[in-house]
């Protein structure tokens, strides 16, 4: 079943992981899609892999979705490029962790610019295309950590809280041209990232997932998928948590 035919994605933080696994499941129900990511090979490697399975379905576009003039420039040449969108999905991210007695300014900073102010800057490159655009969807993808908080992450908690509030509050503005914003707030996924934990830590978090187990990089690109349908018209400004219940 071909969802998306016709439809026009943007997916930042694609180049790998929850991101990759999104573009490419978007590319599969028949979306053209826009891999953004700050390096130009990782967007590139994503944009290669979905078009070898769904040709001429991606392109690549590298910038750091931090630098607001920067983001401004590339929404207009996906626009010029793609002719208009029809969903953006932020999921791009980083993690400075440090507890905060130790936490230098710096990776504050870089964290709330890239997980917060990115998706300030990529709303307002394309959300005049939105309002004009057939069944409008913005995706934030936050975190059960901005919903629970956790020791050793005060930056990424604030920042993936601020997405949620950032979520609610552009639900409201724009819900009188039916774009639907909502947010997907991912557990502990499976990914490069939760790979690096030391086994120890794993087994700890494991006894807090009463599912018993990480969730997938598709379990999340569901969600998203799901909201993005036809059949998520009616649903805005939610937070969708996708974490084998660690937050019921």
């Amino acid at each position: 079943m071909q969802r998306f035919a016709g439809k026009t994605v943007v997916v930042t933080g694609g180049g790998r992981g929850i991101g990759g696994s999104i573009a490419m499941a978007f590319a599969a129900e028949g979306a053209k899609v826009a891999v953004v990511s700050r390096n130009e090979s990782s967007c590139g490697k994503t944009a290669g892999e979905i078009n070898l399975a769904f040709p001429g379905s991606a392109r690549a576009y590298a910038v750091d979705v931090a630098d607001h003039e920067a983001v401004q420039e590339l929404g207009k040449q996906i626009i010029a490029d793609f002719g208009t969108i029809n969903i953006l999905v932020n999921n791009a991210g980083v993690t400075r962790d440090g507890l905060l007695m130790r936490m230098k300014e710096e990776d504050w900073t870089t964290v709330l610019d890239t997980n917060l102010k990115g998706a300030f800057n990529t709303v307002k490159a394309f959300m005049r295309v939105l309002m004009k655009a057939e069944d409008p969807r913005i995706i934030n993808i936050a975190s059960v950590i901005g919903l629970i908080g956790n020791a050793g992450q005060a930056n990424y908690a604030a920042s993936k809280a601020g997405l949620i509030g950032f979520t609610k509050s552009i639900a409201r503005e724009l819900s009188g041209r039916h774009v639907t914003c909502n947010a997907v707030a991912p557990g502990f996924i499976t990914t490069d990232m939760t790979g690096d934990l030391p086994e120890k830590v794993r087994e700890e978090v494991l006894k807090n997932i009463p599912l018993g187990s990480f969730g997938t990089v598709e379990d999340i690109a569901a969600a998203v998928l799901f909201l993005a349908g036809k059949e998520a018209r009616y649903i805005t400004g939610q937070v969708l948590a996708v974490d084998g219940g660690m937050t019921m």
